[in-house]
């Protein structure tokens, strides 16, 4: 997903500008997401086994933004599209507790 160019370290911003391309004159991404499967240069680790962002401090508007599913209790349909296209499955919601028989709900 592309952000408005402001955010990079050169207008004032956090996201070093040697991690973006230029998407139209007022508009960039993070390298690599332009290619399919998309994969930021910054993605550190194995998709599915564990990865961080190296640049998590400095990171974009997009992926501050970008909520996996269920982190605060709604699906994201995006992140559904992000897994499948590293062949793994959505995420499921978490399960709800059980009430006892002597807890009300």
């Amino acid at each position: 997903m592309s952000f408005f160019w402001g955010e990079c370290q050169s207008a004032g911003g956090t996201v070093p500008d040697e991690q973006v391309i230029l998407i139209t004159p007022h508009r960039v991404a993070m390298r690599g997401t332009e290619a399919k499967p998309s994969r930021c240069t910054a993605l550190l680790g194995d998709v599915g086994q564990g990865t961080r962002c190296t640049l998590y401090e400095q990171r974009s508007s997009t992926c501050r933004e970008f909520e996996a599913s269920w982190a605060n209790g709604e699906h994201n349909p995006h992140c559904d599209d992000a897994r499948r296209a590293y062949g793994l499955p959505p995420l499921v919601p978490p399960l709800e507790p059980e009430l006892s028989p002597d807890r009300v709900a």
